[in-house]
């Protein structure tokens, strides 16, 4: 097997068409075909139903598609790196993170990376945290920028800051004061939570504490949008950082209070794959994004406590 077959084996699998793959890759598609043939004599498994509409991934197909694609880039990367050295940032670098990250230094990291590495292309994931770790995890991105994630032996996480948690909503739900609120009687609020976002799991260690969160809860949102909407509306109110609903309580459309007994704190932390070497682009992606972190804590544009 070598990088040539693979490439004729994702082409075939995303075309599902073997003379639309021949097209794309530029050989005959009887050389196709006798490539495709010898993958599976190698692996001594179909890859692929012969069907009259096409050719269809079967369970092994699928799975050395997956891999077909890591070990490309890698090569790829590793190309990159060997003739480009220390000189230049070139290559491509993909990037996830949650949406507060992306709030807070999403625009700052894509000014920096056209204005100061024109030959490496950045891609820029932004999704909820829980979604963003498992775009890392499936190797769809090359860093990540999740909070409290879970211990993973295949994980490598730095803790970057922490963020204290606010109870968000309405004055007519959660007060005018500006004194903090008890757990207690935050839980007993409607409760609007993110599915697979931060989660409530990740904040409390105590499991009565939790059920009765979660208990409470009246909405599970996938949407940071809907979520706000919703805040804004009166639906529900929901724990979450200032960064979260900065302009809408710039606005005074909602107000924050801070929760107390227990005080509830979420850490981000910078994550990569420990199997996943390291490159020169991601050193230098990884460097710029602890900066600007840094810089917008201490301007006070990210209201947060570095750590590490």
């Amino acid at each position: 097997m070598d990088s040539r077959q693979l490439r004729y084996f994702i082409a075939v699998y995303e075309q599902r068409n073997l003379s639309r793959a021949a097209d794309q890759v530029s050989v005959a598609q009887s050389a196709l075909s006798h490539h495709i043939s010898n993958l599976e004599a190698e692996f001594a498994t179909r890859l692929f139903e012969r069907k009259p509409r096409g050719m269809e991934p079967t369970a092994a197909g699928e799975r050395l598609y997956e891999h077909a694609r890591i070990i490309l880039r890698a090569m790829t990367e590793a190309e990159t790196e060997v003739r480009e050295g220390a000189r230049v940032i070139a290559g491509n670098i993909s990037i996830g993170m949650a949406n507060s990250a992306v709030k807070a230094i999403g625009v700052a990291l894509m000014r920096t990376v056209l204005s100061q590495y024109p030959k490496l292309k950045l891609s820029l994931t932004e999704s909820m945290s829980g979604a963003t770790l498992m775009h890392l995890m499936a190797s769809n991105v090359d860093l990540a920028l999740v909070y409290n994630p879970p211990s993973e032996k295949e994980l490598i996480a730095e803790p970057v800051l922490e963020e204290e948690m606010f109870c968000v909503g309405i004055p007519k739900l959660v007060g005018r004061s500006k004194a903090p609120i008890r757990f207690e009687e935050l839980s007993r609020l409607p409760l609007i939570l993110l599915r697979y976002g931060l989660s409530s799991r990740a904040l409390l260690d105590d499991p009565v504490l939790l059920k009765r969160l979660e208990a409470n809860a009246i909405l599970h949102a996938n949407s940071i949008t809907g979520m706000t909407g919703a805040l804004v509306e009166g639906l529900g109110c929901a724990i979450a950082t200032k960064l979260f609903a900065r302009e809408e309580l710039d606005a005074g459309r909602l107000v924050a209070r801070e929760v107390v007994a227990p005080k509830l704190i979420r850490t981000l932390y910078l994550c990569r794959l420990r199997n996943r070497p390291m490159t020169y682009a991601m050193e230098e992606m990884s460097r710029l994004m602890l900066a600007l972190i840094a810089e917008q804590v201490r301007s006070g544009g990210w209201q947060a406590t570095l750590v590490g």
